[in-house]
């Protein structure tokens, strides 16, 4: 799978921001759980000059379909956040991309 990932996540960085955690999550539902998370790319964001950033990459962590149950699924990519404080609580967000498929047949 090849990503494209473009953000602009300066606006998470205040005075007592250490570092921003980020990481990119295929997110789907199967009957057994409501929400299923496998984690395709991270990275530590250290300072407000590097939140602005365009990545095009392969996924960092293999998509696997055990027992080829996702074929022709529906997924969405979902790209969270942590923000690591100086001192104080550490907070997390998300942004919500959907309409992606798997295909019906893999290689």
């Amino acid at each position: 799978m090849t990503l494209n990932i473009s953000a602009d996540l300066s606006s998470l960085f205040t005075w007592n921001t250490k570092q921003v955690f980020v990481f990119v999550a295929a997110e789907y539902e199967t009957p057994q759980n409501a929400l299923n998370q496998v984690s395709l790319w991270d990275g530590i964001i250290p300072s407000k000059e590097h939140a602005k950033f365009l990545i095009h990459t392969t996924n960092k962590y293999r998509f696997i379909d055990q027992g080829s149950n996702l074929k022709g699924k529906d997924f969405n990519l979902t790209m969270h956040w942590h923000i690591m404080p100086k001192t104080g609580k550490m907070f997390a967000d998300k942004i919500v991309m959907t309409g992606y498929r798997l295909p019906e047949q893999y290689r």
